[in-house]
């Protein structure tokens, strides 16, 4: 059902629906009514599949946007918070979430990225943090061991991060807010 809202699916659907008017208003020979709506339908609808193609949907959130809601409005929250809206965004032309971020943190691979396949919010000790569930792809998770103090201080000021893995190519990180913080 999300992927009929994405704003590809929604710019394909008005453009569609436009070259339809049109090309029913051109049958009935209506051109006041056909002329503009071809004129623009058609473009519409080739861009609304051109970012169809490529297009990558946010992951899967586990938790409710409602949950934890009071812990992510606190002022510590801010860098998990911007970290949260940017990977539950609509993504046009890259091949993975936090595409940069890893390939600042070398922990990227061309031909076989890592791919974050969702998002859960924790409350820990009343402490705010995201947890992110990544399937490795081509990055050995020892090089995702290597990097873990620095995933912390890299994703905000006052942010520890924490390795586990799960089955096979896949592992959780979790970013918490420093018990100081």
């Amino acid at each position: 059902m999300q992927a009929l809202f994405s704003p590809g699916s929604l710019v394909t659907l008005a453009g569609a629906a436009l070259s339809v008017i049109g090309w029913i208003g051109y049958a009935s020979g209506n051109p006041n009514l056909s002329l503009p709506t071809i004129f623009y339908g058609i473009p519409i609808l080739l861009g609304g599949l051109a970012l169809k193609s490529s297009e990558l949907p946010p992951p899967r959130r586990v938790t409710p946007a409602a949950v934890h809601s009071a812990l992510r409005q606190l002022p510590e929250s801010e860098p998990l918070r911007k970290l949260l809206g940017d990977v539950m965004r609509w993504r046009y032309g890259q091949k993975a979430h936090l595409e940069s971020s890893l390939e600042v943190l070398k922990l990227w691979d061309e031909d076989a990225p890592p791919q974050l396949l969702s998002v859960q919010e924790l409350d820990e000790q009343g402490r705010y943090g995201l947890r992110l569930c990544f399937d490795a792809g081509g990055v050995p998770f020892e090089r995702w061991q290597a990097k873990q103090e620095r995933l912390g201080r890299f994703f905000g000021e006052g942010l520890t991060a924490e390795l586990e893995p799960l089955d096979g190519r896949r592992f959780n990180l979790r970013l918490l807010l420093s018990p100081a913080a």
